[in-house]
Formats: structure tokens, C-alpha cells, sequence
């Protein structure tokens, strides 16, 4: 075993010496524990402000906070001008994604964002969509929906 890791750091120093030689740069991903050379904006991914998206059925609710969960900007589309039935379009969530949240955080002077989605709502994808027309730059995407392990006992079926 200790002799295959050596042939294979031994080829992989070789590698990295021909290519230095040709002026072409080899970057290997980080190893656990170590310090990553990826940052957005001088910041490491744990530093990045999070943009949480609860995308319900009958509303969209953006907020912004920063690493430590200080909220920055908050912002639904009830509070856009849409009211009603209109509130649940993904229309709305755009439109809320726009102009509040990422103008808003731009002003703030926050341009990396990690995104967490919460729910099923129609505003989860347009809302997303949203943040990058509104110029910001989204690193990573989360999906932290709650799914039950078969507990409240849902709605009745509605009948028409």
C-alpha cells in the first residue's frame, strides 16, 4: 500500500513538473481538514452570507443573513404589491427576488450568497432565477425542505 502512494505522488510530482515546464498549472481539490484555495470575494464558503428562500403555496419569503444568522434584508412578495392569489405566482417571487432582495443586498455591498430553499411553493425556481437577473452571484444551491417520516395526518382531498 505504501509503495502504490509513493509511485502515485512520485507520477503526480512528475506531472506537475512538465507541466510547469509548459506554462499549463494543475489545481487538485483540497484536502479534508486543509485550508481551500477557493474564495468569492476574499471570503472563505463559510463566511458567505446565506440567502434563505421559504417558498410556501401561498407566499414567498426571501431573507438574507450573514454568516452568524444576523438578518441583512427580509423581503416577501406581500410586501412587493402583490396581494391575494397573485402573492403565490412565480411572477411574484421573481419580481421579489429583483427588486428587494438582490438590489437591496448589492446595496449592502454583498455580491457571493449561498441559497437554502425551503418548501414546495411555485415561487422556489423563478425566485432563484431572480437573484442572478438581479446581479448576484449564487455559489452554491441547498435544498433543506422538511419531508415528514409519515407524520401529521394531511389535509382531506378537496372536492370540486
Amino acid at each position: 500500500m505504501f509503495k502504490l502512494t509513493c509511485s502515485i505522488v512520485n507520477s503526480l510530482s512528475t506531472a506537475c513538473r512538465q507541466a510547469s515546464t509548459k506554462g499549463t498549472s494543475f489545481h487538485f481539490p483540497p484536502l479534508p481538514g486543509h485550508d481551500s484555495p477557493l474564495r468569492w470575494g476574499g471570503k472563505k464558503f463559510e463566511e458567505l452570507p446565506i440567502l434563505h428562500i421559504k417558498a410556501t403555496y401561498n407566499n414567498t419569503h426571501i431573507q438574507l443573513t450573514d454568516c452568524e444568522g444576523q438578518s441583512l434584508v427580509r423581503t416577501s412578495c406581500g410586501t412587493e404589491g402583490f396581494k391575494n392569489i397573485k402573492k403565490s405566482t412565480p411572477v411574484a417571487a421573481q419580481t421579489a427576488a429583483i427588486s428587494a432582495a438582490a438590489k437591496k443586498a448589492t446595496a449592502k455591498g454583498v455580491t457571493f450568497v449561498r441559497v437554502i430553499v425551503k418548501g414546495l411553493g411555485p415561487g422556489r425556481l423563478s425566485a432563484i432565477k431572480g437573484l442572478t437577473m438581479g446581479g448576484l452571484e449564487v455559489v452554491s444551491i441547498t435544498d433543506n425542505t422538511p419531508v415528514p417520516h409519515n407524520g401529521c395526518r394531511p389535509r382531506k382531498a378537496r372536492r370540486m
